[in-house]
């Protein structure tokens, strides 16, 4: 039940389609702590709509005549920063590019546009209704609970101590995420010599463009992961859509290599951050430094849990600069050892515990 004196949140929804905006209005407007505050058919419509009242989320459409999403966009976030924008997008190599370039220009991430053609697709209306409504919730601040223990529990923890011996670093993130990874990623220097693994909840499509942008903005060469590749410094694998990123081997018998596989979703995502990390602890006792960045839910924290138990290291977003505290908030509500740091300062963290290539 909703709070009776709980502020709805109010959304606005732009799209040249009708049938579009009739859709995503449906799913709001059936949730009991949202409301569509107005629609829009264009970027223009929408900055005239965001002048004559106050709105918490955006839906922007991209393709639309008059102005568009991608020219829109920035002037929401420079004109209306209290208003978090999710860019709308259908599931296409055209539209994963169009997205990461939303993604760059200050969206705060992206929702599956649901057919409108019918059928029981994966993306079908009804799939897409709980995508919809839950990022809504994450990033219009309502979506996280666990934060009032998490910042009790951010008072007792501490990084861990005894020896660490930094062999690979592994980034995990989910709502808000690709922008922050970018941050991280783009923060490291140019000889930086652990291999970066990178576990994004993102579908097929959409992964190969972020690890496009990935490897645009940082000085590290950067890919999609393949199965059976062994581990280089310095570079960066991401997680392919649909399927986890795990390692493998490790000890005397072998080099640890990358294992891309499909098994079942943890936490009704894949690829899913706790198989990255919980094999990569195996695979690198005393070695693991995970960083769980911006996102909902509590993808990752048992993985940290691993990663603590075998000697690594732990570090988490704070909730400050979080799109959504749902992630590293619940790693820091478990109580596993972890440095708490605002976004801006974990490059320089991670820089400082790990080697560099000589």
């Amino acid at each position: 039940m909703t709070n009776p004196g709980a502020q709805l949140i109010r959304v606005l929804i732009v799209d040249d389609s009708a049938v579009a905006r009739g859709v995503l209005g449906r799913m709001v407007d059936a949730q009991e702590d949202m409301r569509v505050a107005t629609t829009a058919m264009n970027g223009s419509d929408a900055l005239d709509a965001l002048r004559l009242q106050e709105i918490d989320v955006v839906l922007l459409d991209i393709e639309m005549p008059v102005m568009d999403g991608l020219t829109a966009l920035p002037l929401i976030v420079q004109r209306y920063p209290r208003a978090r924008v999710l860019v709308t997008s259908a599931l296409t190599q055209q539209s994963a590019s169009v997205t990461m370039r939303a993604l760059g220009l200050g969206a705060v991430d992206y929702v599956h546009k649901p057919s409108t053609r019918g059928g029981g697709g994966i993306f079908g209306v009804e799939a897409a209704a709980a995508e919809v409504v839950a990022k809504i919730r994450a990033v219009a601040g309502s979506g996280t609970s666990t934060t009032t223990t998490a910042i009790k529990g951010a008072r007792r923890v501490q990084p861990p101590s005894g020896d660490f011996e930094p062999q690979v670093l592994a980034l995990a993130a989910s709502t808000g995420g690709p922008n922050a990874l970018a941050a991280v990623v783009s923060g490291l220097p140019r000889d930086f010599a652990l291999p970066v693994l990178v576990t994004q909840h993102m579908p097929p499509i959409f992964t190969t463009m972020f690890a496009q942008r990935l490897a645009r903005e940082s000085s590290l060469p950067c890919d999609e992961a393949h199965d059976g590749e062994a581990l280089q410094p310095g570079r960066i694998y991401v997680a392919p859509g649909d399927h986890h990123l795990t390692v493998i081997g490790g000890g005397l018998m072998r080099s640890p290599a990358l294992h891309i596989t499909s098994d079942p979703p943890e936490h009704h995502c894949r690829p899913a951050a706790d198989p990255m990390f919980r094999t990569a602890a195996q695979a690198f006792p005393n070695g693991v430094l995970a960083v769980v960045l911006t996102g909902m839910g509590d993808d990752g924290r048992d993985g940290c849990r691993a990663v603590a138990s075998s000697g690594g290291r732990v570090i988490v977003q704070d909730e400050t600069t979080s799109v959504v505290w749902g992630m590293p908030g619940s790693v820091v509500a478990s109580g596993i050892p972890c440095s708490i740091l605002p976004l801006q300062s974990i490059s320089a963290h991670v820089a400082s515990l790990c080697p560099v290539r000589s």
